[in-house]
């Protein structure tokens, strides 16, 4: 059974950075995707950047150019680099992996969270 950790949250000061980590244990057979979503208190959650095998990426629009992605490989890490964080960027951050886990099934596979708090 694979299991996502995220780390790297915290309290962080409107306009500082912080780089969540996620590291997966077990193995896939491969991996489709990686990603990271949050939510916010009483929102639903929502995709904040993600990237295929094939190097695409996807940013939400309130994260562009503030946010990067860590680039696609076949280890079991995934990276999010923030800068220039705002109050609105405040919540739980999910690390998500898109993965087969044998030739014939993938299936999603998510963190249990890392909060963030931007506050002055």
């Amino acid at each position: 059974q694979v299991q996502l950790v995220e780390s790297g949250g915290g309290l962080v000061q409107p306009g500082e950075s912080l780089t969540l980590s996620c590291v997966a244990s077990g193995s896939f057979f491969r991996i489709i995707a990686k990603g990271w979503y949050r939510q916010a208190p009483g929102m639903e959650r929502e995709l904040v950047a993600s990237i295929n095998a094939g190097g695409g990426t996807n940013y939400a629009d309130s994260v562009k150019g503030r946010f990067t992605i860590s680039r696609f490989n076949n280890e079991n890490t995934n990276y999010l680099q923030m800068n220039s964080l705002k109050p609105d960027d405040t919540a739980v951050y999910y690390c998500n992996f898109r993965a087969y886990s044998d030739p014939s099934r993938f299936d999603d596979y998510w963190g249990k969270g890392t909060l963030v708090t931007v506050s002055s």
